[in-house]
């Protein structure tokens, strides 16, 4: 499942940040350009509730199967597509497969990790993503220079791979079967886990300020006179990887709601130390102590609610967290902005870490009214 997850996302971010450019050269503006990871984004967000329910039927593993085949088909159509609004009509689309993708990964691998370390496999299963997104682009731009057609059948070919990874994982739907055997009167549930889906609110309310990092860390730096401007993500990736590796363990240890409060809060901290941050240090600072906190935040929350679930709904369960999470980037990243222009940056992620500070109320709330404790 990490070599899948890697190729996975290896593919995706070759994608990602050179799409923009063919946007443009296909007539788009620049305002234009920026459409296709919001598009894809909010896609995703808005369709995981329903496309999770699918594996929980016919099995995580033919979902992986056919949607790597048809994210094959859609890097293949994207190489000879000659329109801009086409490219972002298809992208809508492909936002739709994508999450049925991430759903179906989630359900799988909390299918096959032993429930007393649930979240530290969780959080090792996560480093292939980080992994990827840190070599994705720059192999996606060395693959561009030999023109967007190339890029996209390469794209294409990765996929495929993934396909025959997917092929080679054990079939899940005997272990579901016996599930099912063993609960013959769980409830099969609507499409959507509605349950899930407002618990996870929490993860929205944290994810806002990863998509507003992601968008405008590096401005926040040159405005600080801050070298390198990827020093942040830099910082926070190191810092996700090492807790993890630290603490990933503890997580089920002491239990994962313990675990996840104080992720939370720790979050929101380090989002208040960057805006009062006035050098390389504090800004370093700042980097490592949010990446410490939203390095645990996930695994934690996903060993959480999967425990607190039915097997035979962890599918529809994942896309509520996928749905939240997807949703609290996108709006990160595309409100950032005008808090920015408004505001200043640093009263800007002020707000990111009130509304990060808010989560913990919010799920200890939460999670009484809606049966979790």
């Amino acid at each position: 499942m990490c070599a899948f997850t890697f190729t996975v996302f290896v593919s995706l971010f070759q994608l990602l940040p050179t799409a923009p450019y063919q946007v443009i050269a296909l007539g788009g503006s620049t305002a234009v350009a920026g459409l296709f990871l919001g598009f894809l984004t909010f896609s995703s967000a808005l369709t995981a509730p329903f496309t999770g329910h699918i594996g929980d039927r016919v099995g995580q593993r033919r979902v992986l199967i056919v949607v790597s085949l048809v994210l094959a088909g859609f890097n293949g159509v994207y190489a000879f597509v000659e329109s801009h609004r086409l490219l972002l009509g298809l992208v809508v689309v492909h936002g739709g497969v994508w999450s049925a993708l991430l759903t179906a990964s989630g359900a799988y691998m909390t299918l096959g990790l032993p429930a007393a370390r649930r979240a530290e496999g969780l959080g090792y299963w996560g480093f292939a993503s980080v992994g990827a997104i840190a070599i994705g682009p720059p192999i996606g731009f060395w693959v561009f220079q030999f023109g967007w057609t190339a890029l996209c059948l390469e794209a294409m070919a990765l996929n495929l791979v993934m396909a025959g990874i997917a092929w080679r994982l054990p079939d899940d739907r005997a272990q579901v079967a016996e599930m099912r055997a063993r609960e013959p009167a769980a409830p099969r549930g609507g499409l959507v886990e509605t349950r899930a889906l407002a618990l996870s609110a929490t993860l929205g309310l944290s994810s806002y300020s990863y998509g507003a990092l992601t968008s405008f860390s590096a401005l926040f730096a040159d405005h600080l006179g801050v070298s390198p401007r990827s020093l942040f993500i830099s910082l926070m990736g190191v810092a996700i990887i090492a807790t993890r590796l630290a603490l990933g363990r503890r997580i089920d240890v002491i239990g994962h709601r313990r675990a996840l409060l104080p992720s939370l809060g720790i979050g929101a901290a380090g989002l208040v130390l960057l805006a009062f941050s006035q050098s390389v240090w504090g800004f370093a600072f700042a980097a490592l102590v949010f990446g410490g906190g939203f390095g645990l935040l996930f695994p934690a929350y996903a060993a959480f609610l999967m425990s607190h679930v039915s097997p035979l709904r962890r599918g529809a369960a994942y896309g509520a967290m996928i749905a939240a999470f997807d949703t609290g980037i996108g709006t990160g990243s595309s409100t950032m902005g005008w808090l920015v222009q408004r505001l200043g940056y640093r009263p800007a992620f002020i707000v990111a870490a009130a509304l990060a500070a808010l989560a913990v109320p919010y799920f200890v709330v939460a999670e009484k009214r809606l049966g979790f404790r």
